[in-house]
């Protein structure tokens, strides 16, 4: 498959997924975001894939939304991931990869912020680079999470912490989301994707029923729950997107500068 900053795979029932924007930090635009979800649709379909890794190409997983796109006035509706009412396609991808019948597995080879953070949260399994960051950096634009981030945040590290790490929009270093349980396990940068691809490949050669119906029942209680937090985050982030403090958060980070919020 071709797929335009996506960089596709199938070896032995492994398919790996790599974002490819490396001069951006693997940024998601529209592009991105449509390529990523018929990317994961053409995974979840094809019955030679036992087992998905989502990875990022050069120095980062993904730094999230492009915010330099978003910082031009021509581009921003085309940018605001919420302009899809119905369904954003964002929505679409967290769904498709946590309905799935087999397993995702998140290799995190350098920062993982905001959308990029959740990319990682909707995979099964998150492994790490030692060297790796990662954060829900949405207030720190002015923006309110999306992408599922404040439903997995919470569920894996608690309301208190989950709250701290999202109102601060704060990077934690790879050790932190091992000890707080967002990551399952650090390798040093150059192990990260082998031992990605020996765990997936230990998934492929499972049995394919037994491993569909258990992440079945791992996600059944949780799949409404889900849906509910990604229709209210599309909500919230749609009020959100319209305020002065976006365009100063959008410009800050352009012009390297710190924000100066003002509630409007």
């Amino acid at each position: 498959m071709d797929f335009e900053h996506i960089l596709y795979d199938i070896t032995d029932n492994v398919a790996t997924i790599t974002l490819n924007r490396p001069e951006r930090y693997n940024a998601l635009n529209g592009k991105v975001r449509q390529n990523l979800l018929n990317a994961v649709l053409h995974s979840n379909e094809n019955d030679d894939v036992r087992a998905v890794i989502i990875t990022g190409a050069g120095k980062a997983f993904c730094s999230g939304g492009d915010m330099k796109a978003l910082n031009d006035p021509k581009q921003r509706e085309k940018m605001n991931p919420s302009s899809d009412k119905i369904s954003p396609i964002r929505d679409q991808i967290i769904l498709a990869m946590r309905g799935a019948a087999k397993p995702y597995i998140a290799a995190i080879n350098g920062p993982a912020a905001g959308g990029g953070l959740g990319i990682a949260f909707a995979c099964d399994i998150r492994l790490a680079a030692d060297t790796a960051r990662v954060g829900l950096t949405f207030s720190r634009r002015g923006l309110h999470p999306d992408w599922g981030g404040t439903y997995f945040l919470p569920m894996l590290v608690g309301t208190a912490k989950a709250a701290e790490l999202i109102w601060s929009g704060r990077m934690i270093e790879a050790q932190e989301a091992v000890d707080m349980g967002i990551v399952s396990e650090l390798t040093k940068p150059e192990n990260l994707l082998p031992r990605a691809i020996e765990m997936a490949m230990s998934f492929a050669a499972g049995p394919p029923i037994a491993i569909r119906l258990s992440k079945r029942a791992i996600y059944r209680n949780m799949e409404p729950g889900l849906r509910e937090a990604l229709e209210f985050e599309t909500y919230a982030q749609n009020i959100c997107v319209e305020t002065d403090d976006v365009k100063e958060g959008v410009a800050a980070f352009v012009e390297k500068r710190e924000p100066k919020f003002r509630g409007k």
